[in-house]
Order: structure tokens, then sequence, then C-alpha cells
């Protein structure tokens, strides 16, 4: 484990409730997984399903968390970071509660501070949701 639960906030500006992530497994310079255990009380569980909303948001906040990952080893404090755009999304199925995700994110191309990534939620090797975001990331400190 790369951060666990207990470090993650140190990563991202989420907090709780509206933390969807638990821990980031793999950090490279263009590759982020993470691990999320959806709760009962979850925000964004309807009917004993964490909807695709949360799927999206799990994937961003992967983001997050590995960009931040990078500017810690680098010296530097996380920068906020902003969903410009959801593009080519799929959704295949909605993970139960109690079930633990794992979310890849792969950046494909980046233009200054604007990153296209490509985002993916499995569970237990079966494709969640798949899709691509522009992430804007603050350059400012």
């Amino acid at each position: 484990m790369i951060v666990t639960k207990e470090d993650i906030p140190n990563y991202l500006p989420h907090r709780p409730p509206f933390l969807m992530i638990d821990c980031l497994s793999e950090v490279e310079p263009d590759h982020f997984q993470s691990e999320f255990t959806i709760e009962t009380n979850n925000l964004l569980v309807e009917e004993g399903f964490f909807q695709a909303s949360g799927l999206m948001e799990n994937i961003a906040q992967t983001c997050a968390a590995g960009f931040g990952y990078l500017d810690r080893a680098a010296d530097g404090p996380p920068k906020l970071g902003f969903i410009g755009a959801i593009s080519k999304l799929e959704v295949f199925d909605l993970p139960p509660v109690h079930s633990t995700i794992t979310t890849t994110v792969t950046t494909t191309h980046q233009l200054g501070n604007i990153f296209l990534v490509k985002g993916l939620n499995s569970l237990e090797g079966r494709k969640l949701l798949e899709c691509e975001m522009k992430i804007v990331v603050n350059q400012q400190e």
C-alpha cells in the first residue's frame, strides 16, 4: 500500500462524508490505482448500490490523490484540480454495498495544466464504469 486509509486525507481536499477512496495501492507518474470499500451509509448509495456518480467521483479522487502524492514526493503541496469534462462514459454495472472496488487512472495526454485521463472502476476483475476526464490542475500554490 502506497498511501493508507489513515493517510489518504493528507492527499485530498475531500473530507467525510464525501471521501470516496480508501487508499492508493499504485502510483506512477502516469498511472494511479486505488481501492474503496462501499459502506451502507455512503451518500452516493441508492437501493443498496453505489451509483455511477459515485464511480465517477471515485475516479476523480483517485486522480487527485495520485497527483497529490506526486506533488508531495517532489517536495510541494498537493495542488487543487477540477473536472473540466467527462466523455466516453460507459456504465457496465453498479457495485453493491460492502464490496471493494479497484480504480485505475491512466494519463493519456497532457497540455500544460490540463490532463486527459482514462478511468476504470472494477470489482473482482469485472468492469463497472469506464470514462475519460479532462482534469485541470491549479498551478498556483
